[in-house]
C-alpha cells in the first residue's frame, strides 16, 4: 500500500483521537525530555533504575529500535525486534515500534503504545497459560485411581 505524505498527514487530521498525555505532559514533550527529565516522571522502581544507569544491554535494544523505525516507510509498522529483554522499561522513544519479547518458550509480539511508557517489557508478554478449568483428569479422585485391565 504506498501511501504518499501529505495523504497520509490529511487521513491523520481527519481522525480525531484523545490526545495521550503521561503525567500531564503530552507525546511530543515527552520525546522531547531527557534521560534525567524521564526518570523523575516514572515511578521509584524506574527511577531508581534509570540512576543506576542504561546498561549495554538497553542500549542495544533502543538502538535496534531506532534503525528499525527509521527504515520502514511512512504508514507502516516497522519490522519485529526479538528481545529476551523483559526487565526494560519503556520509553517515549520507543512508541510506534513493535518488539517480540520472549516468554520462556516463544517470542510474544507487543506494539508498543503511549500507555506502556514506564512499564516494564515483561507485563505484556504472559509467561503461562492461563488455567483452564473443566473436567477433572485421570487420577485427580480416589475413585479415579481404579482402572480395570479388561
Amino acid at each position: 500500500m504506498d501511501m504518499d505524505a501529505d495523504k497520509y498527514a490529511e487521513l491523520k487530521k481527519k481522525r480525531t483521537f484523545k490526545k495521550f498525555t503521561y503525567r500531564g505532559i503530552e507525546l511530543e514533550g515527552l520525546l522531547d525530555l531527557t534521560n534525567d527529565e524521564l526518570a523523575q516522571l516514572v515511578p521509584a522502581r524506574a527511577r531508581r533504575r534509570f540512576s543506576r544507569g542504561l546498561k549495554r544491554k538497553p542500549m542495544a535494544l533502543i538502538k535496534k529500535l531506532r534503525n528499525a523505525k527509521k527504515d520502514c516507510a511512512v504508514g507502516e509498522k516497522p519490522p519485529v525486534v526479538k528481545t529476551h529483554l523483559r526487565n526494560m522499561i519503556i520509553m517515549p522513544e520507543m512508541i510506534g515500534s513493535v518488539v517480540g519479547v520472549y516468554n520462556g518458550k516463544i517470542f510474544v509480539t507487543v506494539e508498543i503504545k503511549g500507555e506502556m511508557v514506564g512499564h516494564y517489557l515483561g507485563e505484556f508478554s504472559i509467561t503461562y497459560k492461563p488455567v483452564r478449568h473443566g473436567r477433572p483428569g485421570i487420577g485427580a479422585t480416589h475413585s479415579s485411581r481404579f482402572i480395570p485391565l479388561k
